[in-house]
């Protein structure tokens, strides 16, 4: 039986750089180090980052408790309503926001500063999306789904500026965007699916095409990697999504010629390398 690892699977740039940076301020010896929301979306981190004394604020008005120390934003970003209250608090605030969102950010301020509407393509619940949602101005849409873009009812005789979530399904953003088009409406897109989530979706997509099983390695509310799953079980009927090792339960049959591996940005080297072992020493 051969293992595939996808390469491009695990950690991406801005995970590791938020991550980083707030291990970097633990071993400076920074006391009373702060994230705003969870890091990254992986329960393994930010538990082992709990323990070494790191707290998560959840809600802006834990705000008020804190007196001293250092706020790191996660990757994800925050709205630019509370990136104005932590740079109020007069604390020390590291933005460790992914770069490619910032440049969202940018891109939104700047065409709804031209007069522009405001589509973004992905999950509205997600941070990184209320986040992007609060640089635009008062003309901006949230679509989820190609279905949803189907049920959009909005004016066209506005001109729309569309962007999407970074780690948004590319072949439903592409669809989404014919659907628009298709229903008339004066769109001018702009691709902010990051490079790592391509080229992540793509590989992941390839394996899976191959593979009899699929094993998708990815935190609980971690939006890639749920994407990851969704990309593979179409190609793959066997696919499993775990969070660590203690999740995989699997009997495989003799037949089985391919097992194929992968996960989501906010995954672990290590967790990755665990999965990987285990299935090549016991299958």
């Amino acid at each position: 039986m051969n293992v595939v690892v996808a390469e491009h699977a695990g950690f991406c740039f801005g995970v590791t750089k938020a991550v980083e940076t707030v291990y970097d301020r633990i071993k400076d010896g920074n006391s009373n180090i702060y994230t705003f929301g969870p890091i990254i979306h992986n329960e393994t981190v930010v538990g082992d980052l709990e323990r070494k004394g790191v707290k998560v604020i959840e809600n802006p008005d834990e705000l008020n408790e804190i007196t001293d120390g250092t706020i790191v934003i996660r990757s994800h970003g925050v709205t630019r309503q509370i990136l104005g209250k932590l740079t109020d608090t007069g604390l020390n605030i590291i933005d460790a926001t992914c770069p490619f969102v910032k440049r969202i950010h940018k891109i939104v301020g700047e065409e709804s500063a031209k007069g522009k509407s405001i589509i973004v393509v992905g999950s509205k619940s997600h941070p990184e999306v209320e986040g992007i949602v609060s640089y635009a101005g008062e003309s901006v849409y949230v679509i989820e789904s190609p279905e949803k873009a189907r049920e959009f009812d909005g004016d066209k005789s506005l001109e729309y500026t569309v962007v999407s979530q970074t780690t948004f399904n590319r072949n439903k953003f592409q669809e989404t965007i014919e659907i628009l088009n298709n229903y008339g409406y004066n769109i001018n897109v702009v691709n902010t699916i990051c490079n790592a989530t391509d080229e992540r979706q793509s590989e992941a997509e390839t394996i899976a095409s191959k593979a009899d099983v699929m094993i998708v390695i990815g935190g609980a509310n971690s939006s890639n990697s749920r994407k990851l799953f969704e990309i593979c079980s179409q190609k793959c009927i066997n696919t499993y999504f775990i969070q660590t090792l203690d999740d995989l339960h699997l009997d495989l049959p003799k037949s089985v010629g391919l097992v194929g591996i992968t996960a989501g940005a906010s995954t672990p080297k290590n967790i990755i390398e665990e999965v990987q072992n285990y299935v090549r020493t016991n299958f």
